[in-house]
């Protein structure tokens, strides 16, 4: 019998098994797929000749990440790669604003834009680099943050903390007007928002902006060396290292609770797997409460909270073969491995708008990745592996444009989707689609089917709004791992802090199943069994 199940093998649930078996625990990690990894995957299955990451691909929240950086996995075979350039936000007027690893070329890019905005980037940037180790301490630990909170707040001093607390609020088009005079940070701070579910108007859109920009200065975006999975790879060999273990194809379909507690996992199969002291659900809040975890051993007011739940959007994701680089016609795309595409941020507000109003939307606002550029291995020389994905209604209720797209997301939908994206970005790179040699389109049930926790192709395990962060996650009161059931803990992006990968759900669920099992109460159980057990074999 195991010390501890780990239900699904994605990124966080193989971060809590290796904390665990850190801590010398027996682990077994239960895997629906046949692979795992979760949405950190790749294949080969757009081009024999090239790797195409299936879902997520740069790792900004990974670089940054003290959990991830502690298990140390280039001892274990990841290697990192970077883009010459972060992040290009191009315009149709031949500008673009470039978020460089250097903050002094990123200044210089933006005061082009605009003369002075450069020094206001600076400003960001030195405010960042201030706070961001008990900036980030703070976001990658259970709410509330107690240590690192008081360690921000003895630095800042209360005036320039509330300032701070203020400006990590603002939506991001409040940050960008008030910290910029031209287009270009405005640029970078929305486009960076709009990768998750916020939009341009929606509070804590700048700061989350802010964040992702400036850990693109600080640690970059960088990609896994041969794509993916190579930091899936690095987890579990990582993890078989320490004597744990993953079963992939094996779909948990109840957590068994008795006497309040967990006790093990039931498989599809009909097989027990006991655990003696914990069981680690990596799958979303709304699978595991009523779903996992049958309705009768959970409180009524949880049943009403879950109804309340709201997921984010869904994603269309196109993968494509080139046979030559994206010819971009502005400078700076050709160097960066993301790219943001849309004309400004009145676009952006048009764009999130449409999805508000679950119109499919008909200029969308694309989110680009230039995978060779990023990492040479993932094609042959003189070609690029790419992908770009944007955002659609979970419920379509209509279609902006005029292809007619449903939202049943048939074959039809999905080409004449991928079509308008192809035409999007043969906006900003003319001849673009005479590059394609073969594409790929993952629509929202696709995901799904590829991995559970990507409901109706969310990827975020629920909203990232303010109304479902911090203590909201994933219902009122929460913001731990901790949940109704005595050794169950929830270890997806659905807790606190939420999506990316940075491993901190599945750390915080581990550190708190760790915390539990050495509590006096939990050793005095554990005794009362040990001499329930000896009794018997008397």
């Amino acid at each position: 019998m195991p010390d501890a199940v780990v239900i699904g093998a994605g990124p966080n649930g193989l971060v809590a098994a290796n904390v665990l078996a850190d801590r010398g625990w027996s682990v077994e990690v239960l895997e629906a797929q046949e692979e795992p990894g979760g949405a950190v995957r790749s294949d080969r299955g757009v081009d024999p000749a090239f790797v195409s990451d299936l879902f997520s691909s740069f790792y900004p929240l990974t670089a940054a990440s003290r959990v991830i950086r502690s298990l140390r996995l280039h001892e274990w075979g990841l290697r990192w790669s970077h883009a010459p350039a972060v992040v290009a936000h191009p315009l149709r007027d031949g500008r673009c604003a470039v978020l460089e690893r250097d903050p002094e070329r990123t200044a210089a890019g933006l005061d082009a834009f605009a003369p002075g905005d450069g020094a206001a980037w600076h400003e960001l940037h030195d405010l960042w680099t201030r706070i961001a180790p008990d900036a980030l301490r703070a976001l990658f630990t259970p709410f509330p943050p107690v240590r690192s909170g008081l360690r921000l707040a003895a630095r800042l001093g209360p005036a320039e903390a509330l300032r701070l607390a203020r400006t990590s609020l603002l939506p991001a088009r409040r940050l960008g007007e008030e910290a910029f005079a031209g287009d270009g940070g405005r640029l970078l701070l929305a486009g960076n928002a709009l990768h998750a579910d916020l939009s341009p108007e929606t509070a804590l859109g700048g700061g989350l902006g802010w964040l992702m920009c400036m850990l693109g200065q600080s640690v970059g975006f960088p990609v896994p060396v041969g794509g993916a999975g190579a930091l899936t790879d690095a987890l579990a060999r990582r993890l078989a290292g320490l004597g744990g273990t993953v079963r992939c194809g094996r779909r948990v379909t109840e957590v068994t609770v008795r006497g309040g507690r967990a006790r093990g996992v039931r498989t599809a199969d009909g097989e027990y797997v006991a655990a003696h002291r914990a069981v680690l659900a990596d799958v979303t809040a709304p699978a595991l409460y009523g779903g996992l975890v049958a309705w009768e051993h959970l409180p009524g007011r949880l049943r009403d909270d879950m109804r309340r739940f709201q997921w984010d959007v869904g994603t269309v994701k196109v993968d494509w073969a080139l046979d030559r680089p994206v010819p971009w016609a502005a400078d700076g795309p050709a160097r960066a491995g993301t790219v943001h595409l849309a004309d400004g941020v009145d676009e952006l507000t048009r764009f999130a708008a449409q999805l508000a109003r679950r119109l499919v939307p008909d200029r969308p606002f694309l989110v680009l990745g230039q995978m060779t550029t990023a990492d040479p291995t993932r094609s042959p020389a003189g070609t690029e592996s790419a992908w770009a994905y944007t955002h659609v209604p979970r419920t379509v209720a209509g279609d902006a444009g005029p292809d007619g797209v449903t939202g049943a997301w048939t074959r039809a939908d999905r080409e004449r989707m991928a079509d308008r994206m192809e035409a999007v970005v043969e906006t900003y790179a003319p001849g673009f689609r005479s590059a394609v040699r073969a594409r790929r389109v993952l629509a929202p049930p696709t995901m799904e089917a590829m991995d559970a926790n990507l409901r109706g192709g969310a990827v975020n395990g629920g909203t990232t709004a303010l109304h479902q962060q911090l203590v909201f996650r994933p219902v009122p009161g929460a913001g731990r791992p901790e949940t109704p059931v005595r050794g169950l803990y929830l270890a997806s992006a659905s807790a606190h802090p939420g999506g990316g990968v940075h491993g901190a759900p599945g750390a915080n669920a581990a550190r708190a199943a760790l915390t539990r099992a050495a509590s006096p109460s939990a050793l005095s159980a554990a005794a009362a069994v040990r001499r329930r057990g000896a009794r018997a074999r008397g």
